[in-house]
Formats: C-alpha cells, structure tokens, sequence
C-alpha cells in the first residue's frame, strides 16, 4: 500500500511517468485500501506484476537499471528502469530494542513488543503499555486507535486522581474590537513541500499585502509548529492586529490550533479565518505553477475579504450530562462500557439481543500469536467480559432492547430505549458509543444455501469446535468425522467488492486448526490475494508447512463449483484455473468452506438516521478522519467502536473499543462544555413563523415561539437555541423570509467573499 501511495504521488507529478510496482501479493487489506488500489491501477494507470525478482543489476555504460523476474505466466522477463525503489519491512531499531530491555517488559524473536492476545495493549509489565509498530507494523490510522486505546487504559488506572494536579490554562482579557477598523495580519505557510514545492508562496505573501485592510503579511515554513504559532500571538501583539487569516492546510483539522493562537494574544477566536492553499489548490493543480499560484492568491483575497467583517461572538458555558450511552453488547461495546465504567462514569449498555456476547459467541479459537502457540479460546474471554459488565456497579445493562430516538446534542442527549414488552424509558447521557457490530454475508454465491457439504467459515469454525469438544471430554480422537478433503474460497459476493479484512486470516486459522485435528485431510484455498497482514504472515507461513495448498484466481476466471447428489464419488466438483502450472484444475471436496465478508448489520443504517451520523458506500460507519480522528463520528459526541466501523479481528475490536472510551472521558470528564459561537440567529421582525426552518433542521432546534403583533395580534416567530443548536446553516439556507442568519457565515460575509473571487481589489476599491 505504501509503493502505491508513493506511485500514485509520482503519477500526480508526472503524469506520463511510468510506474510498475512488482509484488507477490496485494495487501489491500484495511478500509478503503481495495478501491485505493483500483484508482492507481485504472485511473492512474499504475502497472502492477505478480512474480518474484531473481536479479537486479546496473548497466555499466549508460547506468540504467536491470530487473529480471519471472512473471506468473512463466515468461522469463528482463526490463530496464530509470529508477528502483524497494519496499522494505518495519523492523525494530537497536536503541528501541534497548529501551524494552531496560524497561523490563518481553520482547518477541524480532524485537518487537509481546502484548497479550485478550489485553492487546499491555505488556508483560503492568502498567507499561504499547502501541503502534513497536507492537506489530501497521499503519497510521491503526497507531492512532492504539494511542487511543492506551490513553482509556491509563485513565482507568488514574480515575480517582482526575483534575487533582491540573492547571487552568490562563487567556489574556479579551480585546473589544468593534469599534476598531479591520487591521489583518496574514500568514501564508509552505508546509514544506506541500504547498512551496508547487506555488510561488513569496508572490502569495507580495500579493496579500497589496489587500485592502492588510496590514502585515509573511510567510512560514510550517505555520503549525510552536514556533509558528508563538510568532502568530506575537504579531498580533507587535502589529495591533484585530483579525488574522492563514493560508496554509484544512481548517477541519488546523482552525483550532490557530484560534488558540489567536486567543493567546487576546483576541476573539472568531476573528480567525484560513484560506485552503494546500487541499483546494497545491494537492489539486500540482502540475501547473502557474494555476496553482494565481488560485492561492484568490483564496487568500477572498479570506482577506471575510475576515474585515469577522466579528467577536460569545460562547456560554453548559453543564454536560456525565453519563455515556453505549449501543451493542458484543466485545465493543462491552469493553467502552467496562473502561469507561472503571474510570468513575456510569454507563447505559442497550443490546437488542436476549444475552450479551455479540460475534464473539460464534468465535471459537482466535489466530495464534506465533505458528507456534495454539490458538486460544476466545470463550473465556466472553465469560469474564459478561460477568464484569453484570456486576459493575456502574453498568446498567438493557437486553432486548434497543434505541428508537436521540435527541440532544453533545454533552446532553436524550434517548428513548424500547424494551421488548413495549415500555420505553428516556435515558439522559453526555456521550454515546455506537458498537452495534456486523454480521457474515449468507448469499446464495457458489451454491450456498442449496447443499449442506457448502458451509460459511462461521459454520466450518463451529463444526471443528464440536469436534475439539467431543475429543477432549472423551479422550478419543475424532478425526475420523471431520472431512479428508476441504476447499476453501475467498471474496465471495460483496467481498468482490471491498476486502473484508479478516477472512483470509479466519481461513488460515481453521484450516490449521483443521490439520491440528486431523493431520492428513487435504486442504486447499482458492484465493485473490491473501490477505496475512502484520504477523499473521506467521500463519501463512505455518499453513504452507503444513501442506495447505494455495490456487491463485483472478476476477475473470473465478472458480466454478458444481454441486452433485450427496453420497456420489464426486459430490462437489470445483473447478479452477492454476496460474503456475497454466491449466485447469478440478477439485473434489468433501466439504466446500466459503470465507464469507463482513457486511453492517440492518440496524446500522437505522442508527445511523437517529444520531445524524454517516456510513460510507458499503454502508459501514464513517469516521471524521480516517487519520486524525478513527474513532470519532462528525457529529460531536457520538464515537464508534467495533465491526461496525469495519471488519476486525477480537483484539482489534477491543482496542477501538478502548480509543472510542478514552474519545468519550474526555468529554465526560467536563463538568461544563462551551458551545455557542457559530451558530443560527432569527430576526423575528422578517419571521413570519412558516415552520420551514422546524421542518428542515436535522436537530430538531428551532421551535415556535408566540410574540406581539400590531393591534396586540399574536403571531409565531422561531426561536432557536445557541447552547442547541450544531451551527449547520440549513436554517439559513432555506428560510424563505431571509429571516434567519448562520453568525459567523452571514450574508454579508459570505457575499464579500464571493464578491472578491469574481472582481479583483482595485476593481473592489473602486
């Protein structure tokens, strides 16, 4: 994934550059990953080859590079490269090796830190805790949940303590502006490469202080970093300026680092705009200097024209609701609930279902550490996580129940619980935890459903469980029941689709839980690319010593599986086309395994509806950021935890779980939130009380409010809530009278800024 990211940024560079990227297999194997592939592939025209690089050596006379390899059809291939990169493996460096030793905690053959299977986050130390690739390589977005997760554990343990050695952090008095003319101090930012390497960032800076109202402008290498952002406050200070604009990167992710900057220096943090140099204009016209210049000089014209009517808006203080809903009762939502539950808050768990447990009842062994320890039982990990939730004292547990309405907003929800006798009851809360978990796909692809030899993983996993269970309560081996011949397929149905993660991993852990039963049944696995993220390499590594065999298939030859009267010779025949040997294979399995996807449960599009929070296209849970913020939903208060954002493994479940607590104490940890600022204000002389904002607001804030009228009539005008009310601006959009303003988005804000895109300065200044 990474030479991919890196070949498509080159592509971006250089369009007619060719990139070939030489590979085994591809591990698409996190969200999004599939479809990243896809782009590169089809839209970039990235050339991807499967085969194994035997040489690779340099032309002496013109220094040019050799590859040669052997492709998957058998040809014998030499090409000739301008340039070779190599992607290398994570491994752990001398000086941290060294840390874990001194540090008392095990390390594995490799160097990097042992965790257990059932507590994924702490080490062989208690209280010392690991995360990242110095548990196991992994990605950002992965590190980040576990940084996530690390913070909920240590909040756990340091519960009792909380806000007993903190520091209020202390702002100058606030600045009353308004009777001051606008005095701009703009901040244009290389960040680095990202928007110097692709415009003239000195002729962004010349040019903004030729802008009306500007009175200082320059530019920084990282607008950011500390540094920066003490330089910020400072000239503030040092020009007398009464709005600042930054030119720099998202202000999703940056605007509050900045208005903490700008409140530093004694200034309203809503006289503070930024102008999106980098994703709306370096990202998008990287190939044109030219373009990408003029178009960062627009921005920050348009910025520059907004913040001159940019003015100071309060905020109020109000008392948040220190109790966290959380929505499912498998290994998720029970680990948030038990780790926001041992950090002092009391928590709502509300399962649909008669019993806890989720998933997790249908897991029977879980993939080993190493190839080799034996696989351990998950069953006494549902046991202990049941007993704690039933007895915590700060878990209140709803079974057969489910949410029906929310309302509210972050720091204080209402929520309606519908129990299965049809009482409901409203249950108050600051936070929720949506962890309604996903299910296994049960389509009718290759047969299922018409032949009970044709089983799901789910189903091939509980079949070697019973016979486990028979043998070691009788003593006698029972491998004369299970099947002497298997065949296993993968990406099956919407699995063609997106890369459900986890079932390549499933497969190899019952296919050698399998040959650990019966040692001589014949195993074989009809793949697209298996999927052995991080060490479950070791996996595939012990399944190939233990004389699984891998077919290779690609989308336009899938396997062909035909289903013949039971007790025959040939009950099943699979039919597939072998890429080595170059010809058609045919198959005759006792049993047929399907590696089934994980796909959302129906219930999470209905969630979904009553928290006003998105899914994605496959209709799983979508993130706020898939980097910055993994856990979080847009939607403020409400996180997410479990298969529901994605397809998981048990202990990748459970540390999502844990980020998802750690994201939620730091709301309920606040006695009183700050809300207000951005948001909708009603001019009840241009209301005429149409009910049109009522209808459109997805939060249900604005209500009718009766008022004097001429002659003492009464009529309604709308009344909106500041603590209320998210700042989305429909209101204002629809509201036919005009009646209605987002503050800080004003008409008049908005239209100086269109203004100043469609006509230049002089052309405003005259």
């Amino acid at each position: 994934m990474y030479a991919t990211k890196e070949a498509i940024i080159a592509k971006e560079h250089d369009p007619n550059l060719e990139v070939h990227i030489l590979m085994m297999e591809m591990r698409a194997f996190s969200k999004g990953y599939w479809s990243y592939f896809e782009r590169a592939r089809d839209q970039y025209g990235v050339k991807y080859t499967r085969c194994r690089v035997s040489a690779l050596r340099e032309i002496p006379h013109n220094r040019d590079l050799v590859v040669e390899y052997w492709d998957e059809s058998g040809e014998h291939r030499c090409e000739t490269f301008d340039l070779v990169v190599l992607s290398v493996g994570m491994e752990i460096s001398a000086s941290v090796r060294d840390l874990g030793r001194r540090l008392g905690i095990q390390l594995d053959e490799y160097g990097f830190c042992h965790t257990t299977q059932f507590d994924p986050l702490e080490t062989s130390r208690p209280g010392i805790y690991a995360v990242g690739p110095f548990r196991e390589p992994k990605d950002i977005p992965e590190s980040i949940v576990e940084a996530s997760g690390a913070a909920a554990a240590c909040a756990r343990l340091l519960g009792s303590a909380r806000w007993s050695l903190t520091c209020q952090r202390e702002y100058p008095q606030e600045r009353d502006v308004s009777a001051e003319a606008p005095r701009t101090g703009v901040f244009v930012c290389h960040c680095g490469s990202n928007i110097g390497g692709f415009l003239d960032v000195p002729a962004v800076r010349a040019y903004a202080r030729t802008l009306p109202d500007v009175v200082h402008a320059e530019d920084m290498l990282y607008a950011c970093s500390q540094d920066s952002i003490s330089a910020i406050t400072q000239r503030i200070g040092e020009h007398n300026l009464n709005r600042v604009v930054v030119a720099s990167c998202s202000p999703l992710t940056h605007q509050p680092l900045f208005q903490e900057s700008v409140r530093a220096a004694g200034l309203n943090p809503y006289l503070f705009e930024m102008a999106n140099i980098r994703n709306q204009c370096s990202w998008v016209h990287s190939n044109n200097w030219e373009a990408a210049t003029a178009k960062a000089q627009d921005l920050v014209r348009m910025a520059a024209a907004r913040a001159a009517l940019l003015s100071a808006r309060p905020v109020v203080q109000v008392t948040s609701r220190r109790k966290a809903l959380v929505v499912g009762g498998g290994p998720a939502g029970m680990t948030a609930a038990l780790y926001l539950a041992d950090g002092g808050f009391p928590v709502i768990l509300v399962e649909k279902g008669a019993e806890l447990g989720g998933n997790l009842r249908r897991v029977h062994t879980t993939p080993p550490e190493d190839s080799r320890m034996a696989a351990r039982n998950p069953r006494l990990v549902l046991d202990e996580l049941i007993a704690r939730v039933q007895t915590h004292p700060n878990v209140a547990t709803h079974l057969n129940s489910q949410i029906v309405d929310s309302q509210g907003f972050v720091g204080n929800f209402t929520s309606t619980v519908q129990h299965a006798g049809g009482q409901s009851d409203q249950v108050s809360h600051g936070v929720t935890i949506l962890a309604c978990g996903a299910q296994e796909y049960r389509g009718p692809e290759y047969g299922y459903g018409s032949d009970p030899r044709i089983l799901t993983q789910q189903d091939f996993e509980a079949l070697l469980a019973r016979d486990a269970q028979i043998g070691s309560a009788t003593g006698y081996s029972t491998g004369d029941r299970l099947p002497e011949r298997v065949v296993m397929i993968q990406c099956v149905g919407p699995g063609e689709k997106f890369c459900s993660r986890i079932c390549c991993v499933v497969a190899l852990k019952n296919a050698l839980a399998l040959k650990e039963l019966k040692p001589e049944a014949e195993v074989a696995i009809l793949y697209r690319d298996m999927r052995a993220y991080g060490f479950k390499e070791r996996l595939y590594t012990a399944a190939r010593e233990r004389g699984v065999i891998f077919v290779r298939y690609d989308q336009e030859r899938k396997p062909e599986v035909e289903i013949q009267p039971a007790g025959g010779s040939s009950a099943i025949r699979v039919r597939a086309w072998e890429p080595v040997l170059r010809r058609p294979i045919l198959l005759h399995p006792d049993l047929l395994v399907l590696s089934m996807p994980v796909v959302p449960n129906p219930d999470a599009r209905q969630l979904a509806a009553l928290f006003k929070v998105p899914v994605d296209t496959d209709g799983f849970f979508l993130e706020a950021h898939v980097k910055l913020r993994p856990v979080d939903f847009a939607t403020a208060g409400v996180f997410m935890a479990g298969m529901a954002h994605f397809p998981k493994l048990l202990d990748e479940s459970m540390i999502q779980a844990q980020a998802a607590a750690a994201r939620a104490a730091r709301v309920l940890s606040h006695e009183t939130l700050v809300t207000g600022g951005q948001v909708a204000v009603v001019d009840e002389s241009k209301c005429t009380g149409c009910l049109t904002c009522v209808r459109i607001c997805p939060f249900g804030v604005p209500t009718i409010q009766a008022s004097l009228a001429g002659a003492g009539s009464i009529i309604g005008a709308a009344s909106i809530e500041a603590a209320i009310c998210r700042g989305c601006g429909l209101c204002a959009a629809e509201c036919p009278a005009r009646a209605i303003q987002l503050m800080h988005y004003t008409d008049a804000q908005m239209a100086a800024k269109v203004r100043s895109l469609v006509y230049s300065d002089v052309e405003l200044s005259c």
